[in-house]
């Protein structure tokens, strides 16, 4: 199916996702299509269809802001892939939407899977965080990755070779960057080599400069970065880089980043940063949340002030434990 042109493929898929709902339901069942990027759709009576075809892990937001357009009641998900991920992320909402896995031509409830693991900083490679910051990056760990940012965009990271065991800081923005930078100055980086590459891209991040890649990218860190220095604008006495409930697969992609803290009575709070409408970091944040304190601590979602959209606080609203949206204004 992958194959095929985007009109036909979004046929086939609603094709599908009405083969599996009639034999679900009932052949009998009334049906009413719709349109769903990357998926199908359809309203069933006072319930909303999904088929989360493409990248399923961050469709949950996307399906329950296409039920409230259109007056659904109850919300159906149905995921080949990332299906327990997606269960987990419906319980935290007041009327938690169903997800559902397919056997054959069944439909089958999916079970809510637990947060991976806790990963740690390789011991070998922890005294690289002081090359780090010498070279003036923040030193970053998320998910076991030891990393250093500039306004929020990874600049080095430090590794372990797979196949000679030597540990090192790779320089770079990006893979390729990282390798490049290693050929030019082989395994073991200068202070004033990292200075210079963090030197540059600071320039490139700084507010108001002109649009570039190295600004770009990352966008959503850039705005943790910011934070971190001024919690006060989020109503913290104090942030820090926290875990994402699964771990970035790339740097390229824009996904929201995590931070924890205290409010000034001492209490925990949850800070997710996110750019442009993006649907599904409601779900994604409650889902950080919990992982990181539990249901109840103060859940923050902070976006650029024009990206701070009715649908985003309206699914804020509908958490168990609501999250409180801010729109946050340019410096």
């Amino acid at each position: 199916m992958t194959g095929a042109d985007p009109a036909r493929r979004s046929q086939l898929l609603g094709l599908k996702l009405a083969a599996l709902v009639r034999e679900h339901l009932g052949s009998g069942a009334p049906m009413q299509p719709g349109t769903w990027p990357g998926g199908a759709a359809l309203v069933s009576g006072d319930a909303s269809w999904v088929l989360a075809e493409e990248n399923p892990q961050r469709a949950l937001g996307r399906a329950l802001a296409w039920a409230r357009q259109h007056g659904s009641v109850a919300l159906n998900v149905i995921a080949e892939q990332s299906g327990g991920l997606l269960a987990r992320r419906a319980t935290h909402f007041t009327v938690p939407p169903t997800v559902w896995s397919v056997d054959g031509r069944r439909l089958e409830v999916a079970l809510a899977e637990s947060f991976p693991r806790a990963a740690y900083v390789d011991p070998a490679l922890v005294h690289l965080a002081e090359l780090i910051e010498r070279g003036g990056a923040d030193v970053v760990v998320e998910h076991g990755v030891l990393t250093g940012e500039v306004q929020g965009l990874e600049v080095c990271r430090a590794v372990r070779d797979a196949y000679t065991d030597e540990c090192r800081l790779e320089v770079g923005v990006g893979k390729h960057d990282r390798e490049a930078f290693l050929l030019m100055h082989g395994g073991v980086p200068t202070v004033d080599a990292l200075r210079k590459v963090v030197s540059t891209v600071a320039g490139h991040r700084a507010p108001g400069a002109e649009l570039h890649p190295l600004n770009r990218l990352g966008a959503e860190r850039a705005i943790r970065s910011r934070l971190l220095r001024e919690p006060t604008l989020v109503g913290a006495r104090s942030l820090d880089v926290a875990n994402p409930p699964v771990a970035r697969a790339n740097l390229k992609d824009a996904v929201p980043c995590v931070a924890l803290g205290e409010d000034p009575d001492g209490e925990p709070v949850v800070v997710v940063c996110s750019t442009g409408i993006d649907l599904d970091v409601v779900p994604w944040a409650a889902d950080a949340r919990a992982a990181l304190t539990g249901q109840a601590a103060r859940l923050v979602i902070v976006v650029p002030e024009r990206d701070a959209s009715s649908i985003t606080i309206a699914l804020a609203a509908a958490l168990r434990h609501p999250a409180t949206v801010v729109g946050l204004p340019a410096h």
